[in-house]
């Protein structure tokens, strides 16, 4: 049975398959995280772009760990290049890991890395993970956009995790639309609250998007759902 631990803001701690996975780790300088990323040993570290806070701590964790980074083909190069080890993709391409299949989707957002945030890092994408007969969609930083129907219908969705933050991704109302397109069994809100920018109601958020039908999980940092 899978298990999701939320980290903060995107970050994802999956265990599902046999297997340890590790969402945009952005942890050193997250006001919000509590865990030591030196402490962490993942198998697998999934980066959605390249934005500081998303690849975060991920190539420190890859390095120290030995996990695989799995990411956009230009993203994961660029780690490899740092010295991690990795396994590049690309849009609408999946492939069957040791713990499930990983599927990536579009995500409409940015992926610009460096000190200046202008260095090429390819497009940023969403993540379908298939295992133990579930599916996770991670959608990254996104808009709401409408090919998401097609991925619920694709994909039938058992937990989508949605950012809510707004001003960067889309905030509260985009997600409650986002959830009647992808009719999800559960959604777990995700990248808010970390910064004045993104502050947001996560419950108030829930209330409108329970009137969709999914079920919706407010977790707190550090929280889990098992499912």
């Amino acid at each position: 049975m899978p298990k999701l631990r939320w980290l903060s803001h995107s970050c994802f701690w999956l265990e599902a398959g046999g297997k340890k996975i590790l969402i945009d780790p952005f942890l050193s300088g997250n006001p919000l995280a509590r865990e030591n990323p030196e402490m962490l040993r993942p198998d697998y570290i999934l980066l959605t772009h390249g934005h500081g806070d998303h690849l975060g701590d991920g190539l420190a964790i890859a390095k120290s760990s030995g996990a695989t980074i799995v990411a956009p083909n230009e993203l994961a190069v660029y780690c490899n290049r740092q010295g991690a080890t990795v396994h590049p993709m690309h849009i609408g391409g999946g492939w069957d890991f040791d713990f499930g299949r990983v599927k990536l989707t579009i995500a409409h957002h940015g992926s610009g890395g460096g000190d200046d945030g202008t260095l090429y890092l390819g497009n940023p994408c969403g993540f379908l993970v298939f295992s133990e007969g579930k599916t996770i969609y991670h959608a990254g930083d996104t808009g709401v956009f409408y090919d998401m129907k097609l991925i619920g219908e694709m994909h039938p969705v058992d937990v989508a995790l949605l950012p809510i933050g707004d001003n960067f991704t889309m905030g509260p109302a985009d997600a409650v639309k986002a959830v009647e397109l992808l009719a999800p069994k559960t959604v777990i809100p995700m990248h808010y609250d970390t910064f004045g920018l993104i502050k947001q109601d996560p419950h108030a958020f829930a209330a409108e998007a329970r009137k969709k039908g999914a079920k919706v999980v407010v977790l707190e940092v550090g929280g889990e759902y098992e499912f």
